[in-house]
């Protein structure tokens, strides 16, 4: 599988199913690291597997899908589509049972195969706003 195809099966197929977390092991490395800006933080398959755990506690039925992708060498930018229903806690913001559109875009870097290095950012305001999940001061 090229680098985009990889990235698309695990976001799509792997990422999307929590009866599939036993085969992150397959995608991602052991030695894969978050980045946050400038900063890359070791998460390792134990890490990448709990961040879906986590994230499904959240959005129980959540599912994913890629949009598009550009690829640069072993570079993968991936435009994601999140859906799912909003039935757990985060951030503080009660579940509102909505079903809920977070775009996502990821940022990841392969070598042999597998994930090293994960990042990105999803738009959470938009679709909490747009669900009037959240307002502004003054109302």
């Amino acid at each position: 599988m090229t680098a985009s195809e990889t990235l698309k099966y695990f976001y799509e197929v792997i990422s999307s199913s929590s009866s599939r977390y036993d085969e992150i092991e397959r995608f991602v490395s052991a030695d894969c690291t978050a980045r946050v800006g400038e900063t890359s933080v070791p998460i390792g398959l134990e890490g990448m597997r709990r961040h879906l755990i986590d994230v499904r506690k959240t959005y129980p039925d959540m599912k994913l899908r890629v949009i598009r992708q550009f690829v640069d060498g072993d570079h993968v930018i991936s435009e994601v589509i999140m859906e799912g229903t909003h039935l757990g806690e985060w951030l503080g913001i009660k579940p509102t049972g909505k079903k809920l559109r977070i775009s996502v875009v990821n940022i990841d870097t392969l070598k042999d195969g597998k994930i090293i290095e994960h990042g990105g950012a999803a738009n959470v305001f938009d679709a909490f706003w747009s669900e009037n999940i959240i307002r502004p001061w003054n109302d």
